[in-house]
Parts: structure tokens; C-alpha cells; sequence
């Protein structure tokens, strides 16, 4: 028996740790009357939250899946935290993967397109967005910065890929560093390294505790980004850093999370004017990753910049204090 009833309305999930806390609770309703989000007899767009505790037993995940493939009103899923794990579990289930989930062996979103499931990997095209949007053009062949990405999960493996591809030229990281707590995480993320035959120097640093990061984070070059990919913070307390973690000068400080106790970000306060740094929260990282997997689902088209889509940042602004 399904603990899933089947939806009575078009229906959109969030498959996450604590989906019930997130800000997009509020915000989808906004955006969906804002976006006019609904089905041929006008019934609204919902979307439902479903939470699973970290690494969840393979099953549970392949029964989500399965539910969703099967349930005509289910329309798809953001999928947060547990993007690599339900991709290795249920992967069978899937009708078509998309490329960047198949290089990257996780999934961030699940469509469907005539009765056919789609799972996709979003984060490339929307880490991407959101390093574009303040970092300028050039940073890393003008700096020769390097990357510290901390946590090997999906989100390190979408922002790694955007930052080695060909494509952009001389415009690459001196090094990338990405430290993990599991061995396992870390030669999971080597493998789609190496299949990218990109010529970008990476390391892979176990850090089972923070002291470790702290000791990666110092020998970083001036001018390097320094990433809170662990969720910590969000997901669970903490951060990847200890209190005595130094930035590096006019270093950059992204933190992957929005809400939370945001430590990281904290901690980075602490060091702003002294050594310069610039420091981002992962509010435009979240707008991307939602509108991309939205407009997947929904099958309509949501602009990634300009007015628009700062309509969509102030929509989201208001309906996240409410």
C-alpha cells in the first residue's frame, strides 16, 4: 500500500530534508498566480513537500518515483539534498535521462512529457546562472583564483562542471579543491571529472573534520571562491569551517544556503573588511534552481534575467516574509 494518495489537483513536489521550513512553501502560490499555473479545467498548480532523512533507504525513494510516474495529476518534482541517492536508486524507473543527469548521476527535477518520465539535472544551467550573476566575465583567467568547493554532493558536481567547461576558454580556475567527509562522494565526483577530460587541475581532499577545511581555505590564492556546498547550515547545524577558518584576501564567499543559522556566511562577516572579501548567500542560486525545474514541469518559458525575472526575485521576496 502507497503511502502517497494520488493528487486531486495538478500537483508539483519538493522532495527534500525540511521542505515544510523553506521559503518556496510561500513563494510557489505567488509564482503560480503569477505564472497562471493551472490545468484545462483551470484547477490550481500545489506543490507538496515530501522529506526524507539524509541517505534514505533506496526503497523509499524508488516508491516516490514510481508514484509520481504513475499518478496522472503528479506533474514532477524539484529534487533538493537527495539528488545523487534517488538518482542510484531508482534509475530504472526512468524513461529518459537527460545528459547532464547521466554524466552526473543525480537528478534535480522529474517531468513528464507524453507519459514518458524525464529526469533531469538542473544545477548545471542554474549554478551557472547564478555564478554569472556576480562573477564578472574573465575573473579567474584575469585573477588565476582558485576554487574551494566544500561538500561533494550534487551541487559541487553542477558548479564544477560549469567552471571547467572548454567553453569558456582561458576563463578557468587555476585549481579546483572539493572536500567531502565520504571517501565515497569524493570518488564519485573524480569519475565525472574525469569524463569531462577537462584541463583543469583538481584536487579531492578527505575532510572528516572542519580543521581540515581550515587548513585548504588558508593555502588558497588571493581572489579565490571559497563555497558552502555541505548544507550545513540548512540541512543540519554548523558549518564546513571551524571559527578560526581564514578567507583568503579579496576572496569571494558563497554560501549555498539562504536560510538557516548561515555560519559560514557569519563567519565570513567577521573577516569582510579585513581581508575584503565578497560575500553571497544562495538567494539567486535558489531563484534559478526553482524557475529552471518550474519551467521544466510546467513546459513554459521563464526568462533568466531582466525584468522579468526580477519580478520574480521581489514576488518571491514578499511572499517568503508572509
Amino acid at each position: 500500500m502507497s503511502r502517497y494518495r494520488p493528487a486531486t489537483q495538478p500537483t508539483f513536489y519538493f522532495i527534500g530534508v525540511t521542505t515544510t521550513s523553506s521559503s518556496i512553501m510561500r513563494v510557489f502560490p505567488a509564482w503560480a498566480r503569477h505564472l497562471g499555473l493551472k490545468d484545462a479545467v483551470l484547477r490550481d498548480a500545489v506543490l507538496r513537500g515530501i522529506d526524507f532523512p539524509l541517505h534514505a533507504d533506496p526503497e523509499a525513494y524508488r516508491e516516490v518515483v514510481s508514484f509520481i510516474k504513475s499518478d496522472p495529476l503528479s506533474l514532477g518534482a524539484l529534487v533538493t539534498t537527495h539528488k545523487i541517492d534517488l538518482f542510484n536508486a531508482a534509475r530504472d524507473l526512468f524513461d529518459v535521462i537527460d545528459p547532464h543527469a547521466r554524466l552526473m548521476h543525480e537528478t534535480s527535477c522529474l517531468s513528464k512529457r507524453g507519459g514518458k518520465l524525464i529526469c533531469h539535472a538542473k544545477d548545471p544551467i542554474a549554478s551557472g546562472l547564478a555564478i554569472d550573476g556576480f562573477m564578472p566575465a574573465g575573473y579567474f583567467a584575469d585573477t588565476g583564483a582558485e576554487v574551494l568547493s566544500m561538500g561533494a554532493g550534487g551541487s559541487t558536481i553542477a558548479i564544477t562542471w560549469h567552471l571547467m567547461r572548454k567553453q569558456r576558454g582561458a576563463d578557468l580556475p587555476s585549481r579546483i579543491i572539493v572536500s567531502d567527509r565520504w571517501q565515497p562522494r569524493l570518488d564519485e565526483i573524480e569519475r565525472i571529472h574525469k569524463d569531462m577530460m577537462s584541463t583543469v587541475e583538481v584536487e579531492y581532499v578527505l575532510a572528516d573534520r572542519p580543521e581540515i577545511n581550515d587548513e585548504t581555505l588558508a593555502a588558497l590564492k588571493p581572489g579565490s571562491l571559497a563555497i558552502n556546498a555541505t548544507g550545513l547550515g540548512k540541512d543540519a547545524p554548523g558549518s564546513p569551517i571551524t571559527d578560526g577558518g581564514v578567507f583568503p584576501k579579496r576572496g569571494i564567499a558563497w554560501d549555498l544556503n539562504y536560510r538557516g543559522d548561515l555560519i559560514f556566511l557569519d563567519q565570513a562577516r567577521r573577516q569582510q573588511a579585513r581581508h575584503q572579501l565578497q560575500i553571497e548567500d544562495g538567494w539567486t542560486y535558489f531563484l534559478h534552481g526553482w524557475t529552471q525545474v518550474i519551467a521544466e514541469v510546467f513546459d513554459i518559458a521563464i526568462p533568466v534575467s531582466g525584468p522579468d525575472f526580477d519580478e520574480m526575485s521581489r514576488i518571491a521576496i514578499e511572499a517568503a516574509k508572509g
